[in-house]
C-alpha cells in the first residue's frame, strides 16, 4: 500500500490569524485561495511587501492591538474598541492614555502577577512532592 501524503491547507481567516494581520486587509488573492502549510512558512521566513507594511501599519486584528496597548481583548471590548485600528491609532491612545486604558493595563498587570505567583506555588509544590516521592 502506497502512502499518499495531501496538501495541508487552511481556511486564508485561520492564516491571517496565524500571521497576526487583520483579513480584510489583505491582497484579495490571499484572502480568496487556501493557504498550504508551505505557503504560510513561506510567507513567514521572507514575507512580501504588503505582509510586512500590514505588520508595521496595520489595520491591526484586535489580539495584536491589545498586546500593542498593554490589555486584554476583553479590556479593548471593556474600553469601547471593536474595530482593528493601525499603529498610528494606537499610538495616539498610547499619548492619550485614556482612563480606561489605564485601569485595563492595571488590571492586566495584576493578572501577569498572579499568574507568576501560581507558577511559582505550583513548581514549589511539585518540587516538595519530587523530594517526598525520593525519600527525603
Amino acid at each position: 500500500m502506497t502512502s499518499h501524503q495531501s496538501t495541508q491547507t487552511m481556511k486564508p481567516a485561520t492564516a491571517a490569524k496565524k500571521l497576526g494581520v487583520y483579513l480584510e486587509a489583505t491582497p484579495a488573492e490571499f484572502r480568496e485561495g487556501a493557504v498550504s502549510r508551505a505557503e504560510l512558512n513561506a510567507l513567514q521566513a521572507d514575507p512580501p511587501p504588503w505582509l510586512r507594511d500590514l505588520r508595521r501599519d496595520g489595520p491591526h486584528p484586535r489580539p495584536v492591538v491589545a498586546a500593542k496597548l498593554g490589555v486584554s481583548v476583553s479590556g479593548l471590548a471593556r474600553g469601547g474598541i471593536t474595530e482593528p485600528l493601525t499603529t498610528e491609532q494606537i499610538e495616539a491612545l498610547k499619548q492619550e492614555r485614556p482612563e480606561w486604558l489605564e485601569r485595563e493595563r492595571a488590571t492586566q498587570a495584576e493578572v501577569r502577577k498572579e499568574a507568576a505567583r501560581l507558577r511559582k506555588r505550583d513548581a514549589e509544590r511539585a518540587e516538595r512532592a519530587e523530594r517526598a516521592e525520593q525519600g527525603g
